[in-house]
């Protein structure tokens, strides 16, 4: 059941009420997903990403380390961080050098795989705790810092670091990524808003989703520059067009307790996410297709998941990565 023009905050929003959404018995597509086991137990291993060679890198949270894994020969690498770095992200430059956030010592580290060296960057706030998701934009770093309830900018060259703080207290700046015309748009998992950052002035903007309980955690962005998100509270993926102001949201495949976490969008504009509830049940992959509206594709995370909590879209194989609570990584080839 659709309820279409519902004015709540000044804004419109669609709502597809049904669970799973009109489309969800059709899901008929399938996604084929590998995972290999991490050699460091209990380590959760998370956040990868695709570098130049291939190699497919990602940080173990619990056990301060990042790693990567050839995917060719199942082989892994590993490079132990400064004691406490807590590793909570990494992006990998064209070059190879590996950018990661040190969530629980405040800082963004570099590391040169090469030599193995390891370069750390503390904030320059000690108030600048939890640097959390971190994304490219052009020579300089964008990040989130969820427990300080900051934005920051890192220049790559100079290690120049700025920081803003978001309007709202509490609003757990979380999941970050870049909009075609260059704004930066970040989910504001503490309260109902998405966050918009002009990235060259440091500027915020808030945005109020309209349903009050719903809770953002991670969003992508179309090439056509609608915010898509993921409501971790309620089960609901959503969309937000700056142009027109206007919301619709849809109902996941698996109901009011899914969890929605993981998030990524496709060459093809299509979206991505992992259910990570309800509790006890395997983590569930799923596709959507904004043009027909249609949950097309579901698979379940074979090692069960735990928590998917962020992955990465690799365009040149058509494949999604992602790490699990289960202690792997994970690809997914998408249809």
């Amino acid at each position: 059941m659709r309820f279409s023009n519902v004015m709540a905050l000044g804004l419109t929003i669609a709502l597809v009420a049904m669970a799973g959404g009109p489309h969800a018995a059709e899901a008929q597509q399938t996604v084929d997903i590998r995972e290999w086991q991490v050699p460091w137990e209990e380590s959760r291993p998370r956040d990868p990403y695709v570098g130049p060679d291939g190699r497919v890198w990602f940080v173990g949270q619990r056990s301060h380390y990042a790693a990567y894994l050839d995917p060719e020969t199942g082989e892994f690498e590993r490079y132990d961080l400064p004691d406490g770095a807590g590793p909570h992200n990494l992006i990998v430059a064209e070059n190879g050098t590996v950018w990661y956030a040190g969530n629980r010592a405040r800082h963004i580290g570099r590391i040169e795989p090469e030599t193995g060296e390891i370069t750390v960057f503390e904030m320059p706030d000690p108030e600048a705790r939890d640097p959390h998701t971190l994304i490219w934009d052009g020579d300089q770093i964008v990040f989130t810092l969820q427990g300080a309830n900051m934005v920051g900018r890192m220049d790559t060259a100079t290690q120049e670091v700025e920081l803003a703080d978001v309007p709202t207290p509490g609003a757990r700046p979380y999941g970050i990524n870049e909009a075609p015309d260059g704004a930066v748009w970040v989910a504001l998992l503490g309260t109902h808003k998405l966050l918009r950052v002009d990235p060259g002035a440091l500027e915020v903007e808030e945005i109020e989703i309209p349903r009050t309980e719903a809770r953002p955690r991670r969003l992508e962005v179309t090439s056509d520059g609608r915010v898509w998100y993921v409501d971790y509270a309620q089960g609901y993926l959503g969309a937000y067009d700056p142009d027109t102001g206007e919301f619709e949201e849809w109902a996941a495949p698996r109901g009011a307790e899914s969890r929605p976490y993981g998030m990524e969008v496709d060459a093809q504009d299509r979206l991505w996410f992992v259910e990570t509830g309800p509790r006890g049940t395997p983590n569930q992959f799923v596709g959507f297709d904004p043009e027909t509206e249609e949950f097309f594709a579901t698979a379940e995370v074979p090692s069960g998941g735990g928590t998917v909590r962020h992955m990465y879209y690799h365009a040149p194989t058509h494949t999604i990565w992602f790490g699990a609570d289960t202690n792997t990584i994970g690809r997914a080839r998408l249809p």
